[in-house]
Order: C-alpha cells, then sequence, then structure tokens
C-alpha cells in the first residue's frame, strides 16, 4: 500500500511539474542543477554568453543553500528566525527578479526540492518578502502576490513528507535526430 501511495504522490509532482508554462520547467531544471550540484550547469544549460552570465550568477545566489537547508527554525521559533527568513528572502527575491517563475505554485515547487519538506512552512512568507521588493516592476509584483492562494497562505499544516519527483534535463534535439 504505501509503494501505491508514493506512486501516486509521484504521479501528482509530476502532473503539477506539466502543468507549469515551458519557461518555467527549464528554470526549475536548471535550477535544481545548480542549487544541487547535479552537472555542469554551463556545459548542459548555456546558449549564449547572456546564459553563462545568467548561470554564474545563479551559482553565486545558491552558495546560502547549503547553510539554509541546515538552518531550518521550527515554525514557533520567533527568536531565530531573523538571519534564516532574510537569507531566505533575498533568494527568493533573487529568483522571482528573473521573471520565469509566474506564480507561487513552481516557485513552491523548486524550493521543496532545493531546501527540503521542511521548508514548506516557510515559503509563503518568503515568497511574498521576494514578490513585494521594489526591483521587480508593479505589474510583475501584482502577478506574484495575486498567485498566492488563501489555502496556502493560511495553510495550518504543512505535509512532511519529501517530494519524490525531481525533473531533470532533457535533450529534446538529441531525441529529434
Amino acid at each position: 500500500m504505501a509503494t501505491r501511495n508514493t506512486t501516486n504522490l509521484s504521479i501528482a509532482e509530476m502532473r503539477e511539474f506539466a502543468n507549469f508554462s515551458p519557461c518555467e520547467q527549464r528554470f526549475i531544471r536548471r535550477n535544481l542543477d545548480i542549487g544541487l550540484g547535479r552537472c555542469d550547469a554551463f556545459k548542459l544549460w548555456a546558449r549564449n554568453a547572456s546564459e553563462n552570465v545568467d548561470i554564474r550568477r545563479q551559482y553565486v545566489a545558491y552558495q546560502d543553500l547549503k547553510a539554509l537547508r541546515h538552518s531550518i527554525p521550527e515554525a514557533d521559533a520567533v527568536d531565530s528566525i531573523s538571519p534564516f527568513i532574510g537569507q531566505l528572502a533575498r533568494l527568493a527575491a533573487f529568483d522571482l527578479a528573473q521573471e520565469r517563475l509566474d506564480g507561487f505554485s513552481p516557485f513552491r515547487f523548486l524550493y521543496e526540492r532545493l531546501l527540503g519538506a521542511e521548508i514548506r512552512p516557510w515559503l509563503p512568507s518568503a515568497f511574498c518578502s521576494g514578490a513585494a521588493m521594489p526591483h521587480l516592476r508593479p505589474a510583475r509584483r501584482k502577478l506574484l502576490l495575486q498567485s498566492l492562494s488563501e489555502a496556502a497562505a493560511t495553510a495550518p499544516a504543512w505535509s512532511t513528507r519529501a517530494p519524490s519527483f525531481y525533473p531533470e534535463y532533457v535533450d529534446l534535439e538529441g531525441e529529434a535526430a
């Protein structure tokens, strides 16, 4: 029975990922490669000099991921959240400024995989902080903030089940040849 539940949850995660735009899917895959150190992102993802620069900036921004993974406070640990939420909000602001994630759902999907299931209670506040930053265009801020559902913002509890689907690079050109 446990295998069936795990399979069903994996399929649900795949379906969720399939609902994201191609741009969001590419951004999530690339950022997982960078954030989890799965490969050399420059070789795999850079199509031109501009993307090389973007990937280098992403590597620099994601330097704090390891420390964040090990410093996730308990949801009621108000005294220890200041440095943690500051780092997380800075990272969220950086990713949202790339304009490749158009809402809370793809943001949550990415960050659950980058930081683990324990990050879930912190994601709505980090998303709101990042989405409300003044360096984003007003229309962009509005789009992002409106994507956070009331259910996500006010969830009484969060699943502790680790994500099981981690999307990877797909070489569509190689398959066509």
